[in-house]
């Protein structure tokens, strides 16, 4: 496993070491100790959650709050996502700041989301299936958002608005603005 460390304070992009051969391959796709001399961060996973979209989908940008503030670790199993997040954490040298990262099956990079940060992914290839692990159980009282296409944020999902298919609940995402007046 060797980490890469972001622009974005405490967010990682971890490189695993593919084991492969004429039969297929093999790759330890996580090791708290490892993890832990690598980052430095000490990390108890609870769930592990899946999901399959089709190209287009964006889903995000998502977060948990407070105490139920969620860390992830990502990946994806088949296809290609274009994963962002931003800092939301209040004295964070990184505040307010977003960071993308191409993750495909191919690829075998996974993404450390710290706590604190929004998250969302819009698919790339046909389909996707996305895969994480978070650290804390979802708590639906404790759930914000902020709008894919926010101003402030002005980040770039690689396709056209017109591709783009949202859930209803995504399209009444608030703005960078008005989560950090909230703060």
């Amino acid at each position: 496993m060797k980490i890469e460390a972001t622009p974005l304070k405490d967010c990682f992009i971890i490189h695993d070491t593919v084991h492969g051969d004429a039969r297929g391959y093999f790759i330890e796709t996580f090791n708290q100790r490892d993890f832990k001399l690598a980052s430095g961060l000490e990390i108890d996973f609870v769930q592990d959650n899946q999901s399959r979209s089709s190209k287009g989908v964006l889903r995000g940008l998502h977060m948990q709050k407070g105490s139920a503030a969620q860390a992830k670790l990502v990946r994806v199993l088949e296809g290609a996502v274009l994963d962002v997040v931003v800092d939301l954490r209040k004295g964070s040298p990184s505040f307010g700041q977003h960071f993308s990262i191409e993750l495909t099956a191919e690829n075998h990079k996974q993404f450390f989301v710290p706590a604190g940060f929004a998250h969302g992914f819009v698919v790339l290839s046909e389909s996707a299936t996305f895969f994480y692990k978070v650290d804390k159980f979802y708590e639906p009282g404790n759930e914000v958002g902020i709008m894919y296409n926010d101003k402030d944020l002005n980040i770039d999902w690689k396709l056209p608005t017109s591709e783009l298919i949202f859930s209803e609940k995504d399209k009444t995402l608030g703005s960078f603005a008005e989560y950090a007046a909230s703060l």
